[in-house]
């Protein structure tokens, strides 16, 4: 396969794995008070398909039309069209940078989505979860959980997820695509996540190990590393065909249930002629050998200028390559957990060089292209946390520093304080679950993945601690999807981690932790502020349009007469027992 290149002349690559969501729930394909829009497309091509989408409604009146065309000689895709502000017709057009090398072509927009209106109440519990009720009771009883939006604490920006090459993989035919993404990113009929992560070359749930700037294939190292690939600070190599095979498209089709998504990446390792070593033990158990050593796996990041040169460029290669494909990244970290090395795709660094990367090369050649940096992901609060203290201490490295990303372990009150740093903080990766180093702690490790109610719960600990005592702005799940294994390229520790949406038999089955982060994401927008709560176990928020929105989660026996107050306004429900409930509420 010749490689797709982030220039303005492509390449021609075949996509294996492309879903177009042409269906998507009809709220979300509706205007507000009208009839479904309509889409036409048409893209003659040499060499590639072509297609269009059009998820289209309009937000005053009758149906909006949408019409793509895109021809290329590279093959081309043509777009997507999205929504029209109010009432107007328009759609993008393909375009060649959009449908360039057979990837289909950005997604046209005209306005945001019209907002569905969602049901007042919503509870969850072993054996059923996503309960609606259209309806809520005014109660003059004492309150369970009160709201005080008196006092807002954060702004909030969103809850996310993340893309990997595993999850597409996992979603094998259209029908499994177009569910999977509707329970993801729809705002009537799914958990209308705002932010998707994108890994720079593989992560752990990538298909197999590989970087964008790669001169030779993953050989064994050997004792002296004389067979690392060859260098290439000229990023001639550079490519993005590999993403354009599974994770473009993953994103692609999420773009077309949702237009506004918005995106960060972060990469796992840089290519492995920027590093020297690599991890010869194992992430389990540092007294035993790795069993699979790779030139990916571990590893130092190089110092010198030019090295780090060369990588902020190949960032900028990756993010202007990827709005060329109509997929704008808003932020980047410069390293997926710094002082972490894993017998998967991992790199670790030094304080000096990660400042230096920051202040010298990667800030800089990020801010003509308005994307923020990111000071993580940290997820060791010893090993991480020096290497981020020391960028912290660098006044020209600080500069460029936008917020804090800080993964699962590293979310406590007094190992942040460590960083001393007033910055935002965003909790960047949730925990997967099932974890083979504890085996009697959740509650005992287990293959396949469990995927259980356990988990779902230890989850809403998490999650609520995070937003209420450690005061994150945003909070992103793990995978999205997996199949009922579970499993990454880890080729040391076995891992069977749990996911949001579990593929099994041709069947998508829709995890407890799935509906944790609904009950959340869905009814939060991006925007709200998060507001005080008194009595019960909640978390509350105060969306842009005022509406109030108390998330619950009962740990007892069932309650018939469970009452939650918004100031004055109180309403009873039946909460479950072990369960979750949602209640939105306008004044």
């Amino acid at each position: 396969m010749t490689r797709l290149h982030s220039t303005s002349t492509f390449s021609f690559v075949s996509i294996t794995s492309l879903g177009l969501v042409l269906n998507v729930l009809a709220c979300d394909a509706t205007s507000s008070s009208g009839t479904p829009g309509s889409t036409a497309g048409a893209g003659p091509v040499a060499g590639g398909p072509s297609a269009s989408a059009g998820a289209t409604g309009n937000s005053a009146g009758g149906p909006g039309s949408t019409a793509g065309s895109g021809n290329s000689t590279a093959g081309s895709t043509a777009s997507a069209g999205a929504p029209n502000g109010a009432g107007g017709v328009l759609g993008a057009a393909g375009s060649n940078a959009g449908g360039a090398a057979g990837i289909p072509a950005a997604a046209g927009s005209g306005g945001g989505p019209v907002s569905p209106p969602l049901p007042p109440l919503v509870t969850s519990a072993p054996g059923a979860y996503w309960k609606i009720d259209s309806a809520l009771a005014d109660s003059t009883a004492a309150a369970t959980v009160t709201v005080n939006d008196a006092a807002p604490a954060q702004k909030w920006e969103g809850f996310g997820a993340t893309f990997n090459e595993l999850g597409w993989s996992f979603l094998s035919t259209s029908e499994l695509q177009n569910e999977a993404l509707k329970l993801l990113f729809s705002a009537g009929d799914g958990a209308a996540f705002a932010w998707g992560r994108i890994p720079i070359g593989a992560s752990d749930y990538g298909m197999s190990r590989y970087t964008l700037d790669d001169t030779g294939t993953d050989v064994t190292p050997d004792s002296t590393e004389s067979n690392r690939p060859p260098v290439d600070t000229a990023l001639a190599k550079f490519s993005l065909a590999r993403d354009g095979e599974k994770l473009i498209p993953f994103i692609k089709a999420a773009k077309t249930v949702k237009p506004d998504l918005r995106f960060w990446a972060s990469p796992w390792t840089p290519p492995v002629w920027m590093k020297t070593g690599y991890k010869k033990n194992s992430g389990a158990n540092k007294n035993e050998t790795a069993k699979k050593p790779s030139y990916f796996d571990g590893g130092n990041m190089k110092s010198d200028e030019a090295i780090l040169k060369a990588y902020a460029e190949y960032f900028k290669k990756f993010v202007q390559g990827y709005k060329e494909q109509g997929i704008n990244v808003e932020l980047v970290s410069p390293q997926n957990e710094p002082g972490y090395d894993q017998n998967y795709p991992s790199c670790l660094w030094d304080g000096a060089t990660y400042t230096t990367f920051i202040g010298k090369h990667l800030g800089p050649a990020m801010m003509p292209l308005g994307v923020k940096v990111m000071l993580g992901t940290l997820s060791n609060a010893e090993t991480d946390f020096n290497v981020a203290s020391a960028a912290l201490a660098d006044s020209t490295a600080k500069s460029f520093l936008s917020m804090i990303g800080a993964q699962w372990n590293t979310l406590d009150a007094a190992k942040l304080s460590a960083l001393n740093s007033t910055l935002p903080i965003w909790a960047t990766e949730h925990k997967a679950g099932n974890y083979p180093w504890n085996p009697e702690g959740y509650p005992k490790y287990v293959e396949p993945a469990p995927n259980d109610q356990a988990y779902g719960v230890e989850s809403w600990g998490y999650i609520r601690d995070a937003i209420t005592k450690i005061k994150v702005t945003s909070y992103n799940a793990w995978n999205m999807v997996l199949d009922k294994g579970g499993y990454g390229i880890d080729t040391t520790r076995s891992w069977a981690q749990d996911t949001l949406l579990m593929v099994d038999g041709g069947k998508i089955n829709k995890t407890p932790v799935y509906y944790v982060f609904r009950h959340l994401s869905q009814y939060v927008t991006p925007g709200a502020m998060v507001v005080g709560t008194s009595g019960g176990d909640a978390v509350a928020f105060k969306n842009p349009d005022g509406s109030l929105i108390a998330v619950m989660f009962n740990s007892g026996a069932a309650n018939a007469n469970y009452v939650v107050a918004f100031g004055a306004k109180k309403f009873q429900f039946a909460m479950p027992s072990n369960g979750w409930a949602t209640v939105k509420y306008k004044p």
